[in-house]
């Protein structure tokens, strides 16, 4: 009985790993990793980048030297360009408004305003504080607080999933689905990122073991207690290092990961 227990033990250790320095803390269990951002210090060492070219996580983790590195918004593979709003440094470094395919593209350039407004993650300095908010990209700005990071991305899952007003489903007029668009009625991986309270961040990387549709998304992030939460790009783009000791890449390949435009940085 003593020898059953001790291996029942050991392929729970197997199963789930945690992971932790400073105010970062990892948990992996059942094909899924949740990151934890605690306190007030973590927010001044996230930064939000678009690079000029496309590179894959791994190559943006190391040339930054970042602690963590984690996929962010969407882009057009063809050509590079970027489909999201990036702030690096209270400077946008990735504007879509450039991206010619975007504009060329008929369904886009009808809801323009629609897919430039999607929800983004932010990170505000109010007086002498930082603070988290995730909103739709043209909210203002609350007075006195200026934003210093961002990434755009979409949609919106809590406190509502926003699949059809951010332009992710289009339905007809006996509501079937006619478009969709990132796979969010359909189960793949996922990386997304939310808020609690007034000083945790939480990120979760929804590896290939464990596909989800945005309706799961939103019950996992409901089971931590999350008061607001959306998506970065996912499928294939879904990817994470931690250190030297953590790589996540979604669809492998030849195991170097997709190449991609904008990431966070944690340091």
């Amino acid at each position: 009985m003593k020898k059953i227990f001790l291996i029942l033990l050991m392929m729970i250790s197997f199963a789930t790993a945690s992971y932790a320095v400073g105010d970062i803390d990892i948990d992996h269990q059942d094909g899924i990793y949740h990151i934890t951002l605690k306190g007030e210090k973590i927010k001044k060492k996230i930064k939000f980048v678009a690079s000029e070219d496309l590179k894959t996580n791994r190559e943006a983790h190391l040339a930054s030297k970042a602690t963590l590195t984690v996929n962010a918004g969407f882009f057009d593979p063809k050509n590079g360009k970027t489909i999201s709003y990036i702030v690096t440094d209270r400077m946008i470094s990735a504007d879509p408004m450039f991206n010619s395919s975007l504009l060329a593209n008929p369904f886009f350039r009808k809801n323009m305003n629609i897919i430039l407004n999607r929800s983004e993650f932010r990170i505000m300095q109010c007086g002498n504080k930082f603070q988290y908010d995730i909103v739709s990209h043209n909210s203002s700005v609350p007075f006195g607080c200026a934003v210093i990071t961002s990434a755009q991305g979409g949609p919106l899952v809590l406190p509502e999933l926003r699949l059809e007003e951010e332009g992710f489903v289009v339905r007809d007029e006996e509501g079937n689905v006619t478009r969709e668009a990132a796979s969010v009625l359909h189960k793949t991986s996922r990386t997304v990122i939310g808020v609690k309270g007034n000083d945790e961040c939480h990120i979760f990387i929804v590896t290939d073991e464990n596909p989800m549709d945005m309706y799961e998304v939103k019950e996992l992030c409901k089971k931590y207690g999350l008061t607001r939460a959306m998506a970065f790009d996912g499928g294939s783009s879904t990817s994470m290092n931690y250190k030297n000791k953590i790589e996540v890449i979604s669809l492998k390949g030849d195991g170097a990961g997709r190449m991609l435009k904008s990431f966070m940085l944690v340091y």
